[in-house]
């Protein structure tokens, strides 16, 4: 996607070093950050540079590519393994990161020689890059229909799209998922408009929502959390998209904090409600999103503080009474009964076991780079 007319992906290589956009700095200020050790990485997706779970799986590739040279410089054969184990321990809700993990692993396993592995690692790396790139562009083909349908049946307004977090291209290689069908869509020409949540405690959706669809030129709006219901029961909002972390395999979806209120409100007023997902977001193994997504609890700072541009520097100021304790905790689970369905990179389908078996019938079915 763009920033001021130049195309940029959120993650690439370059010579020794893996660069990132620093998302910290936005929207305010483009940072560009080099990686130059799987720690680096690490860091990086603890102290959320990066975010989003497609960046974070392919965050965590280019992190194990990173060990692997490192393994083939020391000569350590342990190095891989507990940078392997360091990386999945970063952020414990998005099954992407364990998936890039294992499939990097994987990769590399048969392969004795140290040098021959680490250009493996580096290729599987690129491949769930550009994998990631064009599942989440086949997202925007398959929900386009969606946006097309709603523009028909209102000619004389744009169409009216609320999303909640970021799952733009900033929380992916490229493309982004819920903003996947929206970028479509602005490309066909079909006017449209959408509502961002500024989505407390990190105001992802104030800060980078709002941001990647100003450099599109997507008409848009931010709007503090708990408005959107409000817009539904007003008939302002035409369609509800989303993107997710987990996804089991029955239809449960973790997203950002305050997403199930998206779906109770939209399911009152009538509203579809979509999750749109790369398949490398299913868990396979799960088929109770309550009982068996871990949700993660932030630092409690995160609610207690804000950040924002005061003119000249970003400052951080404190919200909340000095002796209040805050809880953070990163997603909720959107139970499967609530989503109209799941836009995927092989199409749309129900969210439930049967309808994502019609698209993955694999019992553990690859992400793969549709046609």
């Amino acid at each position: 996607m763009n920033v001021s007319g130049t195309p940029y992906r959120t993650i690439w290589s370059e010579g020794s070093a893996v660069c990132i956009i620093d998302q910290r700095a936005l929207p305010h200020r483009f940072v560009i950050e080099g990686l130059e050790c799987w720690e680096d990485a690490a860091r990086a997706i603890v102290d959320m540079h990066v975010r989003g779970a497609g960046l974070i799986g392919a965050t965590a590739a280019w992190g194990m590519a990173l060990a692997a040279r490192m393994a083939e410089i020391s000569a350590d054969p342990s190095l891989v393994a507990r940078a392997a184990a360091a990386l999945k321990a970063t952020r414990p809700t998005a099954v992407n990161l364990a998936w890039a993990v294992d499939r990097v692993l994987a990769r590399i396993g048969p392969i004795p020689d140290r040098a021959a592995a680490a250009a493996a690692a580096a290729e599987e790396a690129a491949a769930i890059t550009d994998e990631d790139a064009a599942m989440c562009e086949a997202i925007g083909t398959h929900g386009l229909p969606l946006i097309e349908t709603i523009a028909a049946a209102h000619p004389d307004r744009p169409v009216e799209i609320l999303t909640h977090c970021n799952a733009g291209w900033l929380a992916f290689v490229d493309f982004g998922s819920a903003t996947a069908p929206i970028y479509a869509a602005h490309d066909r020409g079909i006017p449209l408009h959408v509502w961002v949540d500024e989505t407390r405690p990190r105001n992802q959706g104030a800060s980078l929502t709002a941001w990647e669809l100003a450099e599109q030129g997507i008409p848009h709006t931010v709007i503090v959390d708990n408005a959107g219901r409000h817009l539904m029961q007003h008939g302002r909002v035409d369609l509800v998209i989303t993107g997710a972390d987990r996804v089991t395999r029955t239809g449960d979806a973790a997203n950002k904090i305050g997403t199930y209120l998206k779906a109770l409100a939209a399911r009152d007023n009538g509203i579809p409600f979509y999750i749109a997902l790369p398949s490398s977001t299913f868990d396979w193994s799960l088929t109770n999103g309550l009982a068996g997504i871990p949700i993660e609890e932030r630092d409690p700072d995160e609610v207690r503080t804000i950040s924002g541009w005061d003119g000249s520097e970003v400052r951080t100021v404190r919200l909340t009474p000095e002796r209040s304790p805050a809880a953070n905790f990163g997603f909720d689970v959107t139970p499967a009964r609530l989503i109209t369905g799941l836009i995927t990179e092989r199409g749309i389908c129900p969210a439930t076991e049967q309808g994502i078996r019609s698209l993955f019938p694999a019992p553990n079915p690859s992400p793969d780079t549709p046609a």
